[in-house]
């Protein structure tokens, strides 16, 4: 099968080889070499590479039978592989990033080609997904059926779009809680060069695993955007699209680690919140549960601003200050309270519970529980001593205009 015919090249090669081998930088032939010294002779190269030759193809030959079972169905071994690794794999949230599932092969389209062993081929509407754990503080049914409702809306989202098939894995179906998925999905939002994903995956972790009151906060959230944003058709398209959302979470989690006197790592999340979602909360900033940010472009919350529970704000809405003074110097919004699109409230001011600002206004006095102030410089409709009173929380039926025609005949 071989020739002893060498050309010059060839030997050259050889003996740069062999005096590797003699000074014992090369492993080919590591046994051997104590055996050449100097410049080998033609015939001996010949001699020796025959026989490493052949030595090469027999071990060939023999992988070849031996793996000849194995390569008549490689598809089968991969997928049987990955279901022993998946009988050994435990839960841990905080390497739910990724998650390695069975691979069908007439779903292989749907792969990304050089992450094969982090996403699923399996179509979405079949996967099986594992009951959420109870959390040791008790978390009710309700809080549970929330996240698994997500994990439907996020598979019957693929099933109408498979080319998403891989992003809502990594940020949905590959968790098996919240808080990770959480986490996930901000630290890619929110990274850059400088800043990246995993350093800050492992910080907002951490501070949802040691606060369960985020986290509960972060689902009434969910279920007040949900109830009061008409435009949002689903739980799972407000988590992923919708940055009034994801900029307040954010803020609950720079709030935290502001309160733990880790005031400069709480800044740089402000900062990225407001180059990439158009809105600036300070860290210092006290928020409330069952908030909605409508749109949140432009919104703007001083540092010492106090908001309750289910309040919701429109865009361009200013909850700032009046100049330079220093100390407790941002507004108060109590519960339920409804401020409108394009809103300033300036000032250590008191917006009282259920009370609803009108579109535009600004607010340099205190607003009264459920009355309404509307125009520059607000005023109560109905007068300041006797102002109409609100029978609903207009935080929460949004209602903007239904009264209008009692105090005004405005016409076009």
């Amino acid at each position: 099968m071989f020739t002893n015919v060498f050309t010059f090249s060839d030997f050259f090669f050889f003996k740069k080889i062999f005096s590797h081998e003699s000074s014992g930088l090369c492993p080919i032939h590591a046994s051997k070499t104590a055996h050449y010294s100097g410049t080998p002779s033609p015939s001996t190269i010949s001699s020796v590479f025959h026989n490493n030759l052949h030595s090469m193809s027999v071990h060939f030959l023999g992988s070849l039978l031996l793996s000849h079972s194995s390569l008549a169905n490689p598809l089968k071994n991969f997928v049987d592989s990955y279901k022993k690794q998946d009988k050994k794999r435990s839960v841990d949230i905080h390497n739910s990033r990724t998650q390695v599932l069975e691979c069908n092969n007439n779903n292989a389209k749907f792969c990304r080609p050089d992450y094969s062993d982090q996403f699923s081929c399996v179509p979405i509407s079949k996967i099986q997904t594992q009951p959420v754990p109870v959390h040791k503080d008790g978390e009710d049914e309700e809080d549970e059926d929330l996240w698994l409702t997500m994990k439907a809306e996020a598979r019957s989202n693929v099933d109408q779009e498979p080319i998403l098939s891989n992003y809502y894995f990594s940020a949905i179906l590959s968790h098996d809680v919240i808080e990770s998925a959480l986490a996930d999905h901000l630290s890619v939002k929110l990274s850059d060069s400088s800043l990246p994903s995993g350093t800050l995956y492992d910080l907002f972790m951490s501070v949802l695993t040691d606060d369960s009151e985020i986290v509960t906060a972060v689902k009434d959230d969910l279920r007040a955007v949900k109830e009061r944003d008409p435009a949002c058709i689903s739980y799972v398209q407000c988590f992923l699209n919708f940055k009034g959302f994801l900029g307040c979470q954010a803020h609950r989690i720079a709030h935290k680690l502001w309160s733990q006197d880790r005031k400069v790592v709480a800044l740089v999340i402000q900062n990225r919140v407001s180059e990439v979602c158009a809105l600036d909360i300070h860290p210092g900033a006290k928020i409330g549960r069952g908030i909605l940010l409508d749109h949140a472009t432009g919104v703007v919350i001083g540092e010492t601003a106090v908001i309750g529970n289910n309040v919701s704000i429109l865009h361009n809405v200013t909850l700032g200050g009046t100049g330079k003074i220093s100390g407790d110097r941002h507004p108060k919004i109590g519960d339920g309270v409804l401020i409108g699109a394009g809103t300033c409230v300036l000032g250590n001011v008191r917006i009282g519970d259920g009370a609803k600002i009108g579109a535009g206004s600004v607010v340099l006095r205190d607003v009264p529980a459920r009355t309404t102030a509307v125009g520059n410089p607000a005023k109560l409709i109905g007068g300041k001593q006797n102002p109409v009173k609100l029978d609903k929380i207009p935080g929460l039926t949004m209602d903007h205009t239904s009264d209008i025609s009692e105090w005004s005949d405005y016409v076009i």
